[in-house]
Parts: structure tokens; sequence; C-alpha cells
């Protein structure tokens, strides 16, 4: 991954360059932002500067992810007793190679492991303690990069703590993860935390002017649906299919929460979207759920005159936008959004995805009428 390939970070970009330069790297770095932000695209750069400091050559075999002191570490399930990440490279090669910016979502879905808990367990450390025991390779330095270290079991977080500590000599640790929420405050404490935000809307923009032919309405359309977020900017772009169903569901949805109020008979049929929705893999629901809260920010956007702000409306199946854009105000937007989140919470810890559905459908018919 070059420098250049990254979309925006300019600043972050410049103070990781300097601290090689100037000879200031940390043993221990903690990249914390969303996969989508550039994280690991960011590490991946980051070692490759370093070992191109040492050797010249080095740099297309870190592109490649097949330089021999460059090591990894990513969430697995347990295959045959076994759980190391060594097992599952090619398949994680494969996926970054094709989107260096892809999810832990991503991830799981290309293991098609959604009903399967993915985790860096004890065993992986062990097997990563034993590598960096022996010589580099290169004779030079060594770089162990952690993939989504927010994943890590506590026997595992235990093990790795003790190889914070005393790691061997040339040793290298970089680490990515979302959030510090899932990491020991004792191995934060022993990490250098690199703050990775969200992608700058300019810079997210020329980047898929350069990458798409795309209309200047459809780039604005994505980037304000995306957030920062190339990885979601390109699903966006690459599931018009899949827009289109979230558009019908959520009308259904819709039509059904009005109509309950003055026929019981329609929570039968929420029961039977929400079954439907229950069916999907968990990252689909996940994006149905983002789908869902952006629809409802922007009827409100629309209910209070800020057109300018409002970059997509519904207007498939004879929806009436303006007239739903109504009954979304201040008085239930908080509740909407809120219940959209817990669906979200329930989702992310292996809830019951048809409870968590047909929960979600019902309070919404309550919600829908309360006016300002």
């Amino acid at each position: 991954m070059n420098w250049e390939n990254i979309a925006g970070q300019e600043n972050l970009k410049k103070l990781l360059r300097e601290s090689i330069a100037e000879n200031r790297v940390s043993h221990a770095q903690l990249f914390l932002g969303k996969e989508g932000y550039g994280t690991f695209p960011m590490v991946l750069a980051y070692a490759k500067e370093i070992f191109s400091q040492e050797n010249e050559h080095a740099a297309s075999k870190v592109e490649h992810l097949n330089h021999l002191d460059l090591h990894f570490s990513f969430p697995v399930f347990t295959d045959n007793k076994n759980s190391l990440s060594k097992n599952k490279f090619e398949d994680f090669r494969e996926m970054i190679m094709d989107s260096p910016y892809a999810s832990y979502d991503d991830w799981t879905a290309f293991l098609e492991s959604e009903n399967k808990q993915l985790f860096i367990s004890a065993d992986e450390i062990d097997d990563q303690n034993q590598k960096f025991s022996l010589k580099s390779f290169e004779g030079g330095t060594k770089i162990l990069i952690v993939w989504r270290a927010d994943k890590m079991n506590i026997a595992a977080a235990n093990k790795f703590l003790k190889f914070l500590e005393e790691p061997p000599a040339k040793t290298l640790i970089l680490l990515t993860a979302e959030t510090a929420n899932d990491i020991l405050p004792t191995i934060l404490s022993r990490t250098q935390i690199v703050e990775v935000p969200r992608i700058g809307d300019e810079d997210l923009e020329n980047y898929l002017k350069k990458s798409f032919q795309l209309s200047e309405d459809k780039i604005r359309e994505v980037v304000h649906e995306a957030q920062g977020d190339l990885n979601e900017a390109l699903k966006i772009l690459n599931s018009g299919h899949k827009s289109d169903e979230f558009e019908k569901l959520f009308i259904q949805w819709v039509r059904d929460a009005f109509m309950v109020k003055k026929k019981p008979q329609f929570l039968k049929s929420i029961i039977f979207w929400a079954r439907e929705i229950a069916g999907w893999n968990r990252e689909k629901q996940k994006n149905f759920l983002n789908y869902c809260s952006e629809i409802f920010r922007l009827a409100l956007l629309q209910n209070y005159q800020s057109d300018k702000l409002v970059y997509k409306k519904i207007d498939a199946e004879g929806f009436n936008w303006t007239g739903f854009s109504k009954f979304i105000s201040g008085a239930n937007i908080e509740s909407i959004l809120e219940e959209i989140n817990t669906a979200d919470l329930h989702l992310t810890r292996n809830g019951n995805p048809k409870i968590v559905w047909t929960d979600l459908g019902i309070k919404l018919s309550r919600y829908i009428h309360k006016n300002s």
C-alpha cells in the first residue's frame, strides 16, 4: 500500500513519515478508527516505509503481504480444534488485496462464518511468540500487525500483555481496532495511541471522482451517506439492487406501522416483515438498520425545511415523501433512532434476529404517531 493510494488523511501520513525519518517509532502502536477510514492501509504503508528504510527491495513484498518478517494476527473461528490466523492467511490476504478497507463484518462474510464467533486466541499469541523468538529472515526489523486487536479473548490479551512488556529486539507491534472499549487498560497503557479520523468529505469526493465515472449528484449522495467511510462508500456504489430492496422494505414497514393504529391485524404483516429480514446475514441486517437511520434523519430535515441537506428521498411505489416527513419530528426522532441503535447492539451481541426485528417493527407503530 502506497501513501498516495490512501484516501485523504494527509496530516496523519505526514506525522507517521516524520516519525520514521526522525527515528521516533514507538515499539507498540494502536491505530484506532473504523476500517473504512483507512486504519489497515495506513498501518501497511507505515510498515512498508519502515522496511524500505532497511531494504529498498522490501516494498513489493509488503504490498503483496509476502514479506517474511511481516506477520499478521486476525480473528478466526475454531476449526478442527485450531484457532490460528496462519490457517486462514490466504483467505485474509485475498480479501485485503481485493479491498484493503474491508471491515470485520466483511471478513466474517468472506469466511461464510456469520454464525460462528471470530476471535484472537491464546494459542495464536503463543504461535506469534514462537515466530518472534527466531531471528529476522532479512536481518532487520520484524513487524507484527494485529488486525482488530479488540477481538482478543481474555486469555489471549493476558498473554499478549507479556509480549508487549518484553518484546524481542527489533520488534515493532502495530495493532488496529475500531475503538479502545474492548481492549485491556494494561495493553492500552503500553501502546502509543494513533487516532485515525474519518476521511474528510472533500478527500472522499476526490477519491471517488478519480476512481469512478459518476455524476456530481451521485458523488454528493454517496459522500453524505458514507460519513467519511470509504468502505461504506464502495458498498453503496456496488449495491444498487440492495438499495432498491432496502427502500421497498422500508416503505412496507412505514405503511404497516401507520395502519396498525386503526387495524391491529397489520401486526401480522410486521411479523412477516421481521422474519424476512431476520433471514439475512448479520452484515446485511446491520446495513439495513443504517439505511433506516439515514432515511429517518433525512425525513426530519425535510420536515424542518432544510431541503438543501436532503440528498436522497424515497419516491418509489407511490410513497409520499413529504407527507411521511411531517410525522418525523423532534417528538419522536430520538426514540426511533435509539430503538434502531438498540437493535444494532443486540444483533452485534448475537441476539435472536426474529425477536430483534419484530420488536423494532412494532415499536415504530407507537412512535410514528407521536406529535410535537
